[in-house]
């Protein structure tokens, strides 16, 4: 079959052939280029050993009810270096911890994830400085007073320009 396009030109099937190829292989290019840049940017991994994380899964939901029934609660701000974490229970005051680990990570990649013990600087004021690029991080908090876990919890947050 083919069809006369103005006086010079004929629509072969092969022209509707060289099409739909042309067609599938960027749609086919974009695929491979895609699925490359997704298996190279993040390694995907959520735990070291699901198995182990498995057999922790009690004793993990156990502990973060006994954190919720308490009425703890945090609050995280990044500006210009310096990152500050607050304890406390609303409408009783603040909470201590003898120590408080922040666990800084990109949602995707692994290149700028950081981790920081913050110090207390005041009774359930913790603080420490590391520099936390402008972007979206996911933050994991977790702080203990004498080996008994008073807050574990992760939150999403968006760091502004300095």
């Amino acid at each position: 079959m083919t069809a006369r396009i103005g006086n010079s030109f004929t629509f072969t099937g092969w022209h509707m052939l060289l099409t739909i190829c042309s067609f599938f292989g960027v749609i086919i290019a974009v695929n491979f280029t895609m699925a490359w840049y997704a298996s190279h940017s993040w390694s995907g991994i959520v735990v070291e050993n699901t198995y182990v994380a498995s057999q922790q899964f009690n004793e993990t939901t156990a502990e973060i009810r006994a954190i919720l029934d308490s009425g703890v609660t945090g609050k995280m701000a990044v500006q210009q270096g310096i990152i500050t974490y607050d304890l406390q229970i609303p409408g009783k005051g603040p909470v201590n911890a003898d120590k408080v680990v922040a666990n800084f990570k990109r949602p995707v990649g692994t290149a700028q994830d950081f981790s920081i013990e913050l110090r207390p600087e005041a009774p359930g004021h913790f603080v420490g400085a590391h520099p936390a690029g402008p972007g979206h991080w996911i933050y994991e908090v977790v702080a203990t007073d004498h080996g008994k876990l008073v807050m574990h919890e992760a939150n999403r947050i968006a760091v502004l320009e300095d």
